[in-house]
Order: C-alpha cells, then sequence, then structure tokens
C-alpha cells in the first residue's frame, strides 16, 4: 500500500517513527517532509501535501503529525475529498475509519505517546468502512466538498 507522511517540526520524531512502522510493515511510504525536527515550519504546507498525494490517488492513506494533530488535520481537511481525522488512541482512530471513512489520520507529537500512535496506525489500517447508517453522513461530508454546499 502507498502512504503519504507528513509532519512540521513539532511531530518530526513521531512522522519519522511512523514512517518506519509503516516501511517494516511493507508499505511504500511516501515521506513530504518535513526533512528536520530542528527548524520551524508550517504545518498547514505539510497537512495539504498529504492531502493532496491522498485527493489526487497518488497514496492510499495520509498520516500527519503537529504539535496536536489538530493544526495539520484542519489543514489537510482544507482539500476536497480528504476526511482528515485527529485521533488519540485505538478506538478513535478504528472508529474514524469505519464510521467517518477516513483516508487521512492526524496525530499529535506532543499529546501522544509513541506505542499508542503507532497501535493506533496499526488500528487504522486494519479496519475497513462499515456500510449502511454512515454512507449517508459521509456522502453529506462529500457534498461540503463543493464550494457553497449546505448539508
Amino acid at each position: 500500500m502507498r502512504i503519504a507522511v507528513g509532519s512540521d517540526h513539532a511531530g518530526y520524531d513521531l512522522k519519522e517513527l511512523i514512517a518506519e512502522h509503516l516501511r517494516k510493515a511493507g508499505h511504500d511510504v511516501d515521506d513530504l517532509g518535513t526533512h528536520d525536527g530542528v527548524e520551524s515550519v508550517d504545518y498547514p504546507l505539510y497537512g495539504a501535501a498529504v492531502g493532496r498525494a491522498v485527493a489526487e490517488d497518488r497514496a492510499e492513506f495520509g498520516f500527519c503529525c503537529c504539535g496536536t494533530g489538530i493544526g495539520i488535520a484542519i489543514a489537510a481537511n482544507k482539500i476536497p475529498g480528504i476526511r482528515a481525522a485527529v485521533v488519540h488512541d485505538v478506538t478513535t482512530a478504528t472508529l474514524a475509519r469505519q464510521h467517518n471513512h477516513a483516508n487521512v489520520v492526524c496525530i499529535g507529537g506532543r499529546t501522544t505517546g509513541t506505542c499508542t500512535a503507532l497501535d493506533s496506525v496499526d488500528a487504522f489500517l486494519a479496519a475497513s468502512p462499515l456500510p449502511g447508517r454512515h454512507d449517508r453522513r459521509v456522502a453529506e461530508l462529500a457534498d461540503l466538498d463543493v464550494e457553497g454546499a449546505t448539508p
């Protein structure tokens, strides 16, 4: 599976761990940066880059990291077709995929422990979107990608 990863400086160390974890699991990882955890950089650039990679089918999923996961998720969600979810644990990672059909996961490098983050990555990848009652809601989310749409 091809997976895009990206982070700002605050999420750099966690992004590196996630990327290595994904490679060890046999995935093809496209690291979109940042490539340095020292220099301060702007998370919107990297969230949008991961979002575009997924939206343009250059990657099946994306994983993003910043200090909290929130800012980079907001950036990724600006890209039409992206459903980026901030996850904190295995439960939120699983439900993001099952209920919201998320295609990008965002994790806080300053708020989430390494083991929890890696377990969350695995849980997300193991989960599948649940059909049925969530389809209508996911379709409503997709409708919001059209400028001026109302739910």
